[in-house]
């Protein structure tokens, strides 16, 4: 039997959101395609964008976010960032919530109609916090904290930053929520990759320890070579060399690209364990080299690919 007999006769989803910056936009294909064959989607697990697409999703207002970002263009991407001057991150990150709250409105993610969870990661204490309850914006704004790009963010006496540092594809949150198919969305997929099932992990329980500790030590050496990066620099946003209003890079890649690379490399390992531990029926892969984090004027592009994405993972035999 091919895989689209047996998942389309499955109706209700636990979806997975994956963090990747501007490809998260991905993400609002594949719920599309999702909605259009009728799937229920009665539970989402998000990390960083998956977590602002998924919140958005769960509210009922998927296609007002939707049309405000195919909206965008290059100049505005750089006009909802609030640049903080501060020796922790480039933009305070607070400028683009508000914008979001005032386009979705307030909402208590308890109250939502599909139960939701935005992943967020306390530094301090090595682990991964759930966010599922309390107010919607300010569980995103967690989980988007992306380290020296945002800053972190205060929530319950935590300093919380990106989800996806500590768990980039977080499929463990939707495990309470029973459904009949769990389909997970990875953002750090490899070039030209055909979205398949996960293949069967050698040990779920070693993986699981391998994990762990595969974890804290990425996150810790990733840590200490950005302080030692940045310790000389003082943070001199010359030296970011953001290309955001598309001037042509130059030769060699700058502070902002190395860091960015570093954190989807570690990224890519944790995402490879978590998967191999916690198995979706359907995995569907975005490439990595698709789209640059910060592009987010490339709504349309990355929203059909999402699409594409979908359909093929679910029509593969």
């Amino acid at each position: 039997m091919g895989r689209s007999d047996r998942t389309t006769k499955r109706k209700t989803v636990s979806l997975v959101l994956g963090s990747g910056g501007a490809r998260g936009m991905a993400h609002i294909g594949v719920i599309e395609y999702l909605v259009e064959r009728g799937y229920d989607i009665r539970c989402i697990s998000g990390a960083s964008m998956g977590a602002l697409v998924g919140g958005i999703h769960a509210t009922g207002q998927l296609n007002i976010f939707r049309d405000w970002l195919l909206a965008l263009n290059k100049a505005d991407v750089l006009r909802y960032l609030d640049f903080s001057f501060s020796t922790t991150a480039l933009f305070r990150g607070e400028k683009i919530i508000e914008v979001l709250r005032d386009l979705i409105g307030e909402h208590q993610i308890e109250e939502l109609p599909i139960a939701f969870t935005a992943v967020a990661s306390n530094i301090e204490r090595q682990r991964e916090v759930w966010l599922e309850d309390g107010s919607l914006f300010e569980a995103i704004r967690a989980s988007i904290a992306v380290p020296t790009i945002f800053m972190p963010y205060e929530y319950r006496g935590m300093q919380l930053l990106d989800g996806g540092l500590l768990n980039p594809v977080p499929v463990a949150p939707t495990l309470k929520t029973a459904t009949e198919l769990t389909v997970a969305v990875n953002l750090n997929g490899l070039d030209g990759y055909i979205p398949h099932e996960v293949v069967a992990a050698p040990s779920v329980a070693k993986v699981k320890k391998q994990m762990l500790a595969n974890r804290r030590r990425h996150i810790a050496r990733f840590i200490d070579g950005l302080q030692e990066s940045l310790k000389p620099l003082g943070l001199d946003v010359s030296d970011w060399e953001l290309p955001m209003l598309g001037e042509k890079a130059r030769p060699g890649l700058g502070l902002f690209e190395l860091l960015q690379n570093a954190f989807e490399t570690m990224q890519n390992t944790i995402a490879g364990s978590q998967l191999a531990a916690y198995r979706p029926d359907v995995l569907i892969e975005i490439p990595r080299r698709s789209c640059r984090v910060y592009e987010f004027y490339r709504a349309g592009e990355m929203i059909d690919l999402g699409y594409q994405r979908a359909h093929a993972a679910f029509s593969r035999d």
